[in-house]
């Protein structure tokens, strides 16, 4: 009896492993198949928004960007498609080795089963059941042999529904074996296909490369002219948020020239506005990012750093800037040369959308999250729409890829 206990609990056990294990693996399979979705979608907008209308209309630093930033989503998504093909890998020989398992219960219980069946036809062909009941010597003595008939036929239904579960769980799991290798060849074919793409836009910035430092001033003047852009844009940008926090703690008796001074009301706006760190609203519908936040070196020429304070965003032709909170809009931007932008104030956090050709808010406006602010210029040489979005607090720069939900 002892045995028999043991087996039971060691069977329960692995049953267990089993499921938590697959349960585990479905959730980590799920979560890596909706990455490999968004970064499909990411290089499909890549193609439409970056490639699709550039042909030979854009700056060699344009084209180098763009393709850098494919190549990047390319390779990010061969190494997805490797960690799920890894896990396919797993749960192939969880099921091969569950099978096995499953196979050897399977023979086990038929044995078991036929044994029983066996005696049950013994005992029959010797004594008839009334014949077993009547020969007890006592009530008592016939009343525990009864109870004993009824538990052998209860044993042998049980085993038998057993045999039933057990054969179909075998063969659910070979179906899901069948399943799984199906899937790792699909993975496997798409992994090649994006190889192969992957090596051709490697090959194609080679010859964007060789072309670049044919003309090496033409390369290197873009490159200039785009940092005094950037320095333009962000000197007017830290000049607005201090001129607003001055003209702001004026009013409040506060003598402080880098933080606001809020009022209930304001705190109550920026303590909702944190509280939403990581789950705001793009600033746009619908785009892809082309630039992130921070310091990074040039692929051509690596001793020369470029850097971004906020985030570009690529997007369609005609599409607009929206708030990504509710607040108030402090300031219209205006570069000498450039385009027009909107401040927005959430608290004492400053949101900051550049490059719009028309705006559709002005200065003390109080605007909601998704309002319209002005639609985003596009670029007439290489045709591209970008909007540029920084954010602040106080007068200090965040990084918007903190921010906004999957930027």
């Amino acid at each position: 009896m002892r045995v028999k206990t043991t087996y039971y609990v060691y069977f329960v056990l692995v049953t267990l492993f089993f499921c938590f294990t697959g349960f585990g693996q479905t959730s980590e399979q799920k979560s890596l198949e909706a990455k490999r979705d968004r970064l499909q979608q990411e290089i499909k907008e890549i193609n439409r928004l970056l490639f699709a209308e550039r042909k030979e209309k854009g700056s060699v630093l344009e084209q180098m960007e763009a393709l850098d930033k494919k190549i990047n989503v390319r390779q990010e998504l061969i190494r997805v498609t490797n960690q799920q093909s890894n896990l396919l890998n797993r749960q192939i020989n969880v099921n091969i080795r569950s099978i096995s398992k499953l196979r050897k219960d399977l023979d086990v219980l038929k044995e078991d089963y036929a044994a029983l069946v066996q005696k049950s036809y013994q005992n029959k062909t010797q004594n008839s059941r009334l014949m077993f009941l009547l020969s007890a010597e006592s009530f008592y003595q016939a009343y525990k042999r009864l109870q004993y008939m009824k538990q052998y036929a209860q044993q042998r239904k049980k085993q038998g529904e057993e045999i039933i579960s057990k054969t179909e769980e075998l063969s659910t799991r070979n179906r899901d074996l069948i399943t799984q290798r199906k899937e790792k060849e699909q993975l496997l074919a798409e992994n090649k296909k994006v190889k192969t793409e992957l090596f051709r836009e490697i090959e194609s910035q080679k010859n964007l490369l060789t072309s670049i430092r044919q003309n090496e001033t033409r390369y290197t003047a873009a490159i200039d002219k785009k940092r005094r852009e950037a320095r333009k844009i962000d000197r007017e940008i830290d000049r607005l948020i201090k001129s607003a926090i001055v003209s702001n703690n004026r009013k409040t008796g506060s003598k402080s020239a880098t933080k606001f001074a809020l009022t209930p009301e304001a705190r109550l706006v920026a303590n909702n506005f944190s509280a939403n760190k990581g789950k705001l609203i793009w600033p746009v519908e619908k785009g892809i990012k082309s630039q992130g936040f921070g310091v990074y070196n040039d692929k051509l020429y690596p001793g020369i750093k470029h850097r971004n304070n906020g985030v570009t965003i690529v997007t369609d032709k005609g599409s607009t800037a929206r708030a990504i909170f509710e607040g108030e809009v402090i300031a219209i931007l205006t570069v000498p040369g450039g385009s027009r932008g909107v401040q927005i104030k959430h608290g004492n956090y400053i949101s900051t959308y550049y490059n719009l050709s028309r705006l559709f808010v002005k200065k003390g406006d109080r605007v909601g999250a998704k309002e319209v602010l002005g639609e985003i210029n596009t670029n007439r040489f290489d045709g591209t729409t970008k909007l540029k979005f920084y954010l602040y607090q106080d007068s200090n720069r965040l990084n918007p890829e903190e921010w906004i939900y999957q930027l």
